[in-house]
């Protein structure tokens, strides 16, 4: 098993910065990649970024490219998000989820093993 807890969620003004953890423990040498997913009141969750756990390969949604940047620390078995420039429309709660598929990065929440419960980010204008 592995279990994922995020942090770093807040309230912030737009234009601001926040950056979110991803801490992984347990069976860790089983995941091949890490994603941040976020759902919005009333809307289905959606893929934001993707790293592969050797940090090789990222992936990065149309709608955070530029702003968001994936990273990861193998030797804190934790996956970031930095997030910069937000937008009220980034206001959901943020996900992160692993997992054990070798290949290409999965950025379908069907395709992930492992999830968090989530941090929520609150953008005001």
């Amino acid at each position: 098993q592995v279990q994922l807890v995020e942090s770093g969620g807040g309230l912030v003004q737009a234009g601001g910065s926040l950056r979110l953890s991803c801490a992984a423990s347990g069976r860790t040498f089983r995941i091949s990649a890490v994603d941040w997913f976020r759902q919005a009141p009333g809307k289905e969750r959606e893929v934001v970024a993707a790293i592969s756990w050797s940090g090789s390969s990222t992936y990065y949604a149309d709608s955070v490219k530029g702003r968001f940047t994936i990273s990861r620390d193998n030797a804190k078995n934790t996956v970031y998000l930095q997030m910069n420039s937000l937008k009220p429309e980034d206001t959901a709660v943020y996900y992160c989820a692993a997992n054990t598929n070798l290949g290409a990065l999965v950025v379908t929440t069907g395709g992930m093993d492992y999830w968090g419960k989530g941090t929520l980010v609150t953008v005001s204008s």
